[in-house]
């Protein structure tokens, strides 16, 4: 899995986190939707298995922060300590619009 897919998989975690998702029964004569549930959790376990260096089956603060300090660190491709526009929009980071009421929950 690439990095930069992993943004995306940490923002839709933390999406589910927060109660942003919600999940309705559909009639059997309309197309079943992927498993979101199913999709995440493999992502949630790709992430763990890249993130966890110890390989305790935990993410510490500090395996977190290093890996999104190397995130940065790989978005910044200025090497100017700041990520701008420009960076963010050459680095296929796919972000979802979170409604502010979700975060911080």
């Amino acid at each position: 899995m690439k990095l930069r897919s992993l943004l995306g998989a940490i923002l839709l975690i933390t999406l589910m986190c927060t109660g942003g998702t919600t999940f309705f029964a559909q009639r059997s004569s309309v197309p079943r939707q992927p498993n979101i549930s199913a999709i995440a959790t493999d992502k949630v376990k790709e992430l763990l298995a890249l993130m966890d260096t110890d390989k305790n089956g935990k993410i510490s603060k500090q395996e977190w922060m290093k890996f999104m300090e190397a995130e940065f660190d790989r978005l910044d491709t200025k090497k100017t300590g700041e990520i701008d526009l420009k960076e963010l929009l050459k680095s296929s980071v796919s972000v979802t619009h979170v409604h502010g009421s979700a975060l911080g929950k």
